[in-house]
């Protein structure tokens, strides 16, 4: 039972007894970086749900200077201001360290927040007192991958780049243009693929949607 689940989800290599399982680690199994539309995909996603939060805030600032407070300051609402934007920017690429990998997809739709199906069977697997060697501790098994990881110094790149283009969104389409649309099909991924901007998650057989994956 525990052999068949995992050589068809989990690309475990042997059982090496009932309560024994070896399994090949991430740098044996390859690793599989994302690609620039993968990226600017979860930028986007991440960009838009930040500005979602900041956008809630109904706070009045006041802009200016005066030094005997006779002129009045100009006041500006905070969800129109450069504050929000800069707010809603600020460590929007440490978000994606929410991201995990699922092995068993095959699209953009592999970076997802949330436990992928092979570390639920893993996990589930160890509570039943099956011994699972993955060759790191496990303590370590739920840290971010060499993907994610890397996806993180992507982002920034890819943020850095196109700060222009999310500035001129914000300022003058925001909430008639798709943020997603803007950033990547007509900046950052112009003239090239953009097909996983259209990719949705799919269930796996015996995978469960979790509610806070793309």
């Amino acid at each position: 039972m525990f052999l068949h689940i995992i050589l068809n989800v989990l690309l475990i290599t042997s059982v090496l007894s009932d309560n024994e399982v070896d399994v090949k680690s991430e740098e044996d199994l390859g690793v599989k970086y994302a690609n620039r539309c993968e990226v600017c995909k979860i930028l986007a996603t991440e960009l838009q749900a930040r500005l979602e939060e900041t956008g809630k805030v109904h706070d009045v600032l006041e802009i200016g200077y005066s030094l005997d407070d006779v002129q009045p300051k100009k006041k500006t609402k905070y969800e129109k201001s450069e504050l929000r934007l800069i707010e809603s920017i600020d460590g929007v690429c440490d978000r994606i360290l929410e991201y995990n990998i699922h092995k068993e997809r095959k699209d953009s739709t592999r970076f997802a927040k949330g436990m992928s199906q092979t570390f639920k069977t893993l996990h589930g697997l160890v509570d039943k007192g099956v011994k699972v060697d993955l060759g790191i501790p496990l303590e370590l098994w739920d840290k971010p991958s060499a993907e994610i990881t890397h996806m993180k110094t992507q982002c920034e790149s890819l943020l850095e780049e196109n700060e222009e283009a999310i500035e001129n969104w914000y300022w003058n389409h925001q909430g008639s243009v798709d943020l997603k649309h803007h950033l990547c099909t007509k900046h950052a991924l112009r003239n090239t693929d953009n097909s996983c901007l259209f990719e949705e998650v799919k269930n796996v057989k015996g995978e469960e949607k979790d509610k806070d994956e793309l």
